[in-house]
């Protein structure tokens, strides 16, 4: 079972996406053997959160058993969130210019679902330091750090920051992330921790998962990165 846990449907503006629809990452799904992947719609990311997460359950609706939605919230217009019938939620502090530690989030960690928020090193709004405060602090909830911060001169220091706090879990999309990275971040934090993404449909799915397939991993280590760990966050096994 490969689960990706970090997807999107959408168009960006300053951000060339060749193939933005739903139709489109299925066909590739299916091409590579990807049973599901989580989406927040980039309307949602973007200026309208209700009207591109509504978009995104349609998206889940057309395609059943293949699409997973993180719920995007953002802090500054204090977006409807749901329980049912979605992976959980999605953050991203840089668009949003809010830090991930912010008071502002309280009502997404009291709904104590799984969240998925951007990490960037370096970043005011979202440096893998934030994730572990906030962590410590809502140790009940699943705190994903995309892209794992980023930038490779950081990958290291967020696995070290983060690898004393179980509810983290760091995921391996980006265009600096590597097969041996990936193997580095499942010596560190333990493979348990490491969750397979893609970022698609902005980066191409194929090259997301052919890192993870790739990498220097024994076969125990990758059947969790790529899909294991993720089913038994959702509480699908």
């Amino acid at each position: 079972m490969i689960l990706d846990a970090h997807g999107h449907v959408g168009t960006w503006p300053d951000f060339l996406i060749p193939h933005p629809t739903a139709e489109h990452l299925v066909a590739a799904m299916d091409r590579i053997g990807v049973t599901a992947m989580g989406i927040s719609h980039l309307l949602a990311v973007g200026p309208d959160a209700v009207r591109g997460n509504e978009l995104a359950m349609e998206i889940a609706g057309r395609f059943p058993g293949r699409f997973g939605v993180w719920q995007v919230y953002n802090p500054h217009h204090r977006t409807p969130l749901v329980r049912d019938g979605v992976w959980g939620v999605k953050l991203h502090p840089d668009v949003h210019q809010c830090r991930l530690d912010d008071p502002l989030y309280e009502p997404v960690w009291r709904l104590g679902l799984p969240v998925l928020a951007h990490g960037q090193t370096d970043s005011p709004w979202s440096d893998p330091a934030q994730f572990a405060a906030v962590a410590a602090r809502h140790p009940h909830v699943p705190l994903i750090m995309g892209h794992t911060g980023l930038f490779a001169y950081g990958f290291g220091r967020a696995a070290r920051l983060v690898a004393d706090l179980p509810n983290v879990y760091l995921e391996t999309c980006g265009s600096k992330m590597t097969g041996r990275w990936i193997a580095r971040l499942a010596a560190l934090a333990g493979a348990e921790r490491v969750l397979f993404g893609s970022d698609a449909c902005f980066l191409d799915l194929r090259t997301g998962y052919g890192r993870v397939a790739l990498a220097p991993l024994t076969d125990t280590d990758r059947a969790l990165i790529q899909g294991a760990n993720l089913a038994r966050l959702l509480g699908h096994s």
